[in-house]
């Protein structure tokens, strides 16, 4: 990366074992960037003070705008807005312009999130950390885009994949 500012990522990407059901979903190039001190391994929801392991939990509309829910109706609306305030202060003091956070989360998803029902629907829009970083001006992609979002930010791959074939 041509660019020495750091890289929010999510924790469970980094190989930390934080999702709500004890186990990580490490993505190498993820990995690599926190190996190589650019990334910065987050949970928004530790952060917020939610356990591990903990209930799945979703985001649903309601007549008092989004909450957040877990699977037995508790409402953790709260815990999920200290992860992200907590988040969004860190990325700051880090000067983080861009964060790489895990997809369909109620926390993290940048593009899609579970529609609230815990059928497994999927449904567009974003997870509460994810929506309260970009309104701060801070370039979201999701695990999905890494590839894409690092290859666009290094003027090496650029080139690399602007050479005939």
């Amino acid at each position: 990366m041509s660019d020495t500012r750091m890289i929010i990522v999510s924790a469970c990407l980094a190989g930390i074992k934080c999702r709500y059901d004890g186990t990580h979903q490490v993505d190498a190039a993820v990995l690599s960037l926190v190996r190589e001190g650019k990334g910065i391994p987050l949970c928004p929801e530790l952060l917020g003070g939610l356990p591990v392991p903990r209930e799945p939990c979703e985001i649903r509309d309601t007549a008092e705008g989004r909450r957040v829910f877990t699977s037995s109706g508790a409402d953790v609306t709260e815990r999920f807005l200290e992860g992200a305030e907590r988040t969004l202060r860190i990325a700051r003091d880090a000067g983080a312009a861009a964060a790489i956070l895990k997809s369909r989360s109620p926390s993290c998803g940048s593009k899609v999130i579970y529609d609230g029902s815990f059928s497994g629907k999927i449904i567009a829009g974003m997870g509460i950390t994810a929506q309260l970083l970009t309104e701060n001006g801070i370039s979201v992609h999701s695990e999905e885009e890494t590839a894409d979002f690092l290859a666009a930010d290094d003027p090496q791959k650029k080139n690399e994949n602007a050479r005939p074939a």
